[in-house]
């Protein structure tokens, strides 16, 4: 019984921990996208939290079967997430920086499906690594663990995207310049942390 409390507890906490990128993602988006409906909201968290659910199964599967070619890969996530967050963040400020000149064109401000996936393997990627916490488990502990995590990341971006909308209200034009930054400091910040770390 204690075993399932402390896989449930640790879960929860990872799910916590790991969700923070995605929120702050989707806290861009809500700025980026202040009109948001409801059902589109849900199904960028769940974008978010389906990633945030297959990332560790994946490192899971990884560690039981093909190691030593994931170890060379894991020298690569940071390079990857900064340039994917780069170019989505890259993409979204041009457009805010558009949107402030006056004679410039509307564009779209919805985040496309390619961005949002873009956006959920970026921010998912260390969730990879937690592949390595549950290695020693069970496929249905790995499993448990994975799907508290995808529910936690889940709620977390449903209260960034609300959040985002509400200040995306009150910011209208720089708001896009804002989410384009945020993303790019993510990438950064991912980046820097894994050379640091």
């Amino acid at each position: 019984m204690g075993g399932i409390f402390l896989l449930i507890l640790n879960s929860i906490l990872l799910g916590f921990g790991l969700a923070m990128d995605a929120f702050t993602v989707s806290l861009a988006n809500g700025l980026n996208e202040p009109e948001m409906k409801r059902g589109r909201m849900v199904k960028i968290a769940g974008v978010f939290a389906g990633f945030q659910g297959i990332m560790p199964l994946l490192g899971w599967f990884c560690v039981r079967t093909v190691v030593k070619y994931f170890n060379a890969f894991m020298r690569c996530l940071p390079w990857i997430a900064l340039l994917l967050l780069c170019y989505i963040g890259g993409k979204m400020l041009i457009a805010g920086l558009r949107k402030q000149n006056p004679g410039a064109e509307a564009e779209t401000r919805q985040c496309g499906k390619t961005d949002l996936l873009i956006q959920g393997i970026a921010t998912s990627i260390d969730a990879l690594s937690v592949g390595f916490t549950t290695a020693d488990k069970a496929f249905p502990q790995a499993f448990c663990a994975s799907l508290i995590i995808s529910l936690v990341t889940l709620g977390i971006c449903m209260g960034g995207l609300i959040l985002g909308k509400k200040a995306g209200m009150k910011l209208a034009r720089k708001a896009s310049v804002f989410g384009g930054l945020i993303l790019i400091g993510i990438g950064a910040e991912i980046f820097i942390s894994h050379l640091i770390g």
